[in-house]
């Protein structure tokens, strides 16, 4: 198992959008258990590249018992909505009802760089939006109407981890320093 640090609330690399996989490697593979190993121990329903330092758009999911990722993904959303508690890994503890589409279509690729169609409601669906967000740079408390925000950034400044520093960012050994080209 490969179990990495998952990155805090206040970590640059959770607001900075990730980059295109275009390298369908051995480097990817190994990122995708990465996620895969440290969502399962958490334990989550998704977990973002960037969530782990590493700025590509790639996430991983584990909904309802089916366990998959997506490479690159792009959504069409369904019009319904729906309001449920959501929480995030990068944020331990906390959660906040959070409006999000009830059903989405995700297209992207495996690792292998095969095409991929992730549809779903509910909580796949909700799973889904959030992680790609963590790829656009997007948090989940910034969907959060003001009066929640404003309560969610004071449990941040009260929570132990909330003033923590940001970890060590890692150099990738590769040319491409962990970064698409």
């Amino acid at each position: 198992m490969a179990i990495q640090p998952i990155r805090l609330f206040g970590d640059p690399v959770l607001r900075t959008p990730a980059e295109q996989v275009v390298d369908f490697d051995r480097e990817l593979r190994r990122l995708v258990q990465d996620l895969t190993d440290t969502m399962l121990d958490a334990p989550g329903v998704g977990l973002a590249a960037p969530q782990l330092g590493v700025s590509l758009r790639v996430f991983t999911y584990h909904v309802d018992g089916v366990l998959g990722h997506v490479v690159n993904p792009t959504l069409d959303l369904g019009e319904e909505e729906q309001e449920g508690e959501e929480g995030c890994l990068s944020f331990p503890g906390l959660a906040y009802p959070t409006k999000r589409a009830w059903r989405v279509v995700a297209k992207g690729f495996d690792v292998h760089g095969e095409p991929v169609e992730l549809e779903g409601t509910d909580l796949l669906a909700r799973c889904v939006q959030h992680e790609t967000d963590h790829l656009d740079g997007v948090l989940f408390i910034d969907r959060l109407d003001r009066e929640q925000r404003k309560a969610a950034m004071r449990a941040i400044r009260e929570a132990e981890w909330g003033g923590a520093p940001a970890p060590t960012v890692k150099v990738s050994p590769h040319a491409t320093f962990g970064r698409a080209r």
